[in-house]
């Protein structure tokens, strides 16, 4: 519960120091890019060597890759109807298809099933998650905020993006059975763990709510599909079409019903993706999911 309250306790500081004067207004700027550089690098360094298994770990780590391409069809298919924007689409799509898989998720996971489901719940963000926002997290974020995406541009981009980076050194390192000592692990994870309240301090620096804002319709609609539609699409694959059960399949299920994703929304909103509305998308996302989330674990148990 710890990890609930650092949540809560960052995004209101981010929003009261917006009224600090004397508090740098490029300052949710700033704080993006170090996430960015700094802690989600640091973050896969430290898991991603450690990872191992076999084909059951398929279950968890397709979640964030389904809920992500389900969500690009899902919003492309509305933007040709209704002829939205394309920073509007990239928004959605970005805030709607990843999820919060472990600054809400890890904390969930061990009070709904237990220490030894972080395991899976790992799964679900390492290869899932993180790998998705690096690689067509990336791509959606260039294609949609105009900027130049031929081939080559798009595999610079990806291949200079420090998390991808971070992830490609971790995966070469799992291959050849290489660890980092204690020490540096140690310090991997200090800065790994400065990610959830620096990320949740720029979300509230950008955080503002008009009561006439036409992002209203558009929050409804994402937050129905991250915390209800994909979680159910999740469902019916798993449980319902392939019968699965057992603690991988619920930990997948409950990852895919969490609230979008802090970095998603910073990914968003460093490329000019309706920022305001990312972080809505964040900020509105994080309290209305730990009722929904109530909900789905229910239905697991019910079910």
């Amino acid at each position: 519960m710890d990890s609930l309250y650092l949540l809560v306790f960052c995004l209101l500081a981010g929003v009261l120091l917006q009224r600090v004067p004397a508090f740098p207004a490029n300052a949710a700027h700033t704080l993006n890019q170090y996430v960015l550089y700094a802690p989600l690098p640091a973050l896969a360094l430290y898991h991603i060597p450690e990872i191992s298994g076999g084909p059951e770990l398929l279950y968890p780590i397709a979640v964030a890759w389904i809920c992500f391409l389900v969500s690009w069809l899902f919003f492309g298919s509305l933007r040709r109807i209704f002829g939205w924007s394309h920073k509007l689409t990239g928004c959605l799509v970005l805030c709607a298809g990843l999820g919060n898989t472990s600054f809400i998720g890890f904390p969930v996971i061990e009070a709904a099933y237990g220490r030894e489901a972080l395991g899976t719940a790992l799964l679900v963000d390492q290869p899932g998650s993180f790998v998705v926002l690096s690689t067509l997290g990336l791509v959606v974020a260039t294609i949609y905020s105009r900027q130049r995406a031929d081939a080559i541009t798009m595999a610079r981009k990806i291949l200079l993006f420090p998390p991808f980076i971070g992830f490609m050194v971790a995966v070469l390192m799992n291959v050849f059975d290489l660890h980092f000592g204690d020490g540096v692990r140690g310090g991997l994870l200090r800065i790994g763990n400065s990610v959830t309240p620096v990320a949740l301090l720029a979300v509230g620096l950008q955080l503002r709510f008009k009561k006439r804002s036409k992002h209203w319709g558009f929050l409804g609609l994402g937050l129905v599909f991250k915390l209800l539609l994909a979680p159910a699409l999740i469902f019916l694959l798993y449980v319902v079409i392939l019968g699965g059960s057992g603690t991988a399949v619920r930990v997948s299920v409950m990852e895919s019903a969490m609230a979008p994703m802090i970095t998603a929304a910073i990914l968003a909103t460093s490329h000019g993706l309706k920022p305001r509305l990312a972080n809505m998308m964040v900020g509105v996302g994080i309290p209305v999911s730990l009722l929904t989330m109530v909900l789905w674990y229910l239905v697991l148990e019910w079910y």
